[in-house]
C-alpha cells in the first residue's frame, strides 16, 4: 500500500512592535478577507525562511526590517502551512501596504488584540505576540 505525502507551504511572519503597538495587516483575498494577520506570506523556492520573512514584512507593510529573533513554528494540522514567525524591528521606510493584497494596516495594543481573536486570520497571530508580549 503506498503512503499519501503530503506537501506543506512554508509560510514566514514578523510580529513588529512600536511604541507598545503590533502591526497587523487586515487581510483582502476571499479565503481570508477582512482578517486581521501577522506581515507573512509564502516562503519562495530557493529563499530561506528568514529572507521570506523580511521580504514579505518589506511588501506587506513598506517597512524595512530587521529580524531579531525566531520565535516559534506554528502547525495545528499536517494539512495546514508550517508558519515560522519572527520579531522584527523597523530600520527603515514607511508603512505601505499594496491595496490589490491588503484591505488595511494598523497598530495595536496588546490588549485589543486579546480582545479581537475572533477577527485574526489564524490562532498564531496572537500566539506569536503572546510570546513578544511575555518576554
Amino acid at each position: 500500500m503506498e503512503k499519501e505525502t503530503i506537501k506543506v507551504l512554508l509560510v514566514a511572519g514578523v510580529v513588529i512592535k512600536k511604541d507598545n503597538r503590533y502591526l497587523l495587516v487586515q487581510e483582502k483575498k476571499p479565503i481570508a478577507h477582512g482578517l486581521w494577520n501577522l506581515p507573512a506570506g509564502r516562503v519562495d523556492v530557493g529563499e530561506s525562511i528568514e529572507e521570506a520573512a523580511i521580504r514579505e514584512a518589506k511588501e506587506e507593510s513598506g517597512f524595512d526590517v530587521e529580524l531579531i529573533r525566531k520565535l516559534d513554528i506554528f502547525q495545528n494540522l499536517t494539512t495546514d502551512a508550517v508558519k515560522h514567525a519572527f520579531e522584527a524591528k523597523i530600520i527603515g521606510g514607511e508603512l505601505k501596504y499594496p491595496e490589490d493584497e491588503i484591505l488595511n494596516a494598523k497598530w495595536y495594543t496588546f490588549e485589543e488584540i486579546k480582545n479581537m481573536k475572533d477577527k485574526l486570520r489564524n490562532t498564531w497571530v496572537f500566539e506569536a505576540i503572546s510570546i513578544v508580549e511575555n518576554k
